[in-house]
């Protein structure tokens, strides 16, 4: 069924601090309550480079680049999430008076091993030579595609794009567990539930999104960097960051989903010589980002890279711009004064 609107977001990487208060609202709001949601973040921050969340999500596959779909094993029940574990807290913060049984927090159960695993076991673990070693920070949420093979692949047409805003939704009810929309989706951002052997996602908050209010993701960001609105509404931040300035990339277009998630590249220090003179080079590499970031699926990394610099160009000839006094609509709406500049729905 066709969409009479879209809704998108996007994300200016250059103001992800890294802190996870938008993974944390998100799992306080819509994944603590239940049994089987423990390893559940709809919403997580990577670092990048890194294996992300799950482990290795971008070598799983899915539906857009198999001739043959029966040949995608079905995923494991929580493959490449680790197990959860929970910490002492009881023991180290004391609420009741009295002394802390301990001074340290520690797992329980400990994890150990080649198998071990979490949400942020390789956080701001980085690449590169001292000094011009780079990380950067990548909030994941689904991205509620345009061509979602999660809905293509349920049997139960159980998973489904709703029709006033295209949020990508699944049917409780209908649900069997089958996992196919996990394997057809190439972001692995769809979760088994063991417990109640369904699978759940993010829903985009739509209960709030009717109010209409933002995703708690975006409203509840230290860094201000989600813009939320849809894809028609010309006088959206999320529209002229997409359309007009042309600033923000999809995650993996060569997936083939049209992803209505769209980040703006991050920008980053010179690399300095072995002299220790300052550059010309971005810390982060060109090459990096090109193989995250890109328009289209037929793009090829050369193109990327170069769209990439582009953005990068136009993002800082419009910052000398505010240098010297003159007004810049691009950084207006990167540096939004209210919630309603970059909540717009």
């Amino acid at each position: 069924m066709p969409v009479k609107r879209q809704i998108r977001m996007v994300a200016d990487l250059n103001k992800c601090l890294g802190c996870h208060t938008c993974t944390m609202a998100c799992k306080t709001m819509w994944t603590d309550r239940n049994k089987g949601q423990m390893h559940m973040y709809w919403n997580n921050v990577e670092t990048r480079p890194g294996k992300g969340y799950p482990k290795d999500w971008e070598t799983q596959g899915g539906w857009f680049n198999a001739q043959d779909k029966s040949a995608i094993p079905l995923p494991g029940i929580n493959q490449g999430y680790g197990a959860p574990w929970e910490y002492n807290y009881e023991d180290v913060m004391k609420t009741k008076g009295g002394d802390a049984k301990a001074s340290v927090l520690v797992p329980s159960p400990e994890h150990s091993g080649k198998d071990a695993y979490a949400s942020n076991w390789d956080e701001d673990v980085g690449e590169g030579t001292f000094p011009n070693t780079f990380y950067f920070y990548l909030p994941r949420i689904c991205n509620h595609c345009t061509d979602p093979p999660c809905v293509d692949a349920c049997p139960r047409q159980a998973v489904y794009k709703r029709e006033e805003d295209g949020i990508v939704l699944v049917e409780q009810a209908r649900c069997r567990g089958y996992r196919y929309c996990i394997k057809g989706c190439p972001y692995k951002k769809i979760y088994y539930n063991p417990e109640e052997k369904i699978a759940q996602k993010c829903i985009f908050c739509y209960p709030r999104i009717e109010q209409p209010l933002g995703t708690f993701c975006a409203t509840q960001c230290v860094g201000r960097i989600h813009h939320v609105g849809y894809a028609d509404d010309v006088n959206s931040g999320v529209y002229k960051l997409i359309d007009k300035w042309k600033v923000a990339l999809r995650l993996h277009p060569e997936y083939k989903t049209e992803p209505n998630v769209f980040y703006i590249p991050p920008l980053s220090p010179a690399t300095y010589s072995p002299e220790g003179a300052l550059g010309d080079n971005q810390r982060i590499p060109v090459e990096v980002l090109a193989k995250l970031f890109g328009d289209t699926p037929d793009q090829t990394l050369d193109q990327r890279a170069s769209r990439i610099l582009e953005i990068f160009g136009i993002l800082q000839a419009e910052r000398e711009k505010v240098a010297k006094g003159e007004h810049s609509e691009l950084i207006d709406i990167l540096i939004p004064h209210s919630e309603a500049d970059r909540i717009q729905v």
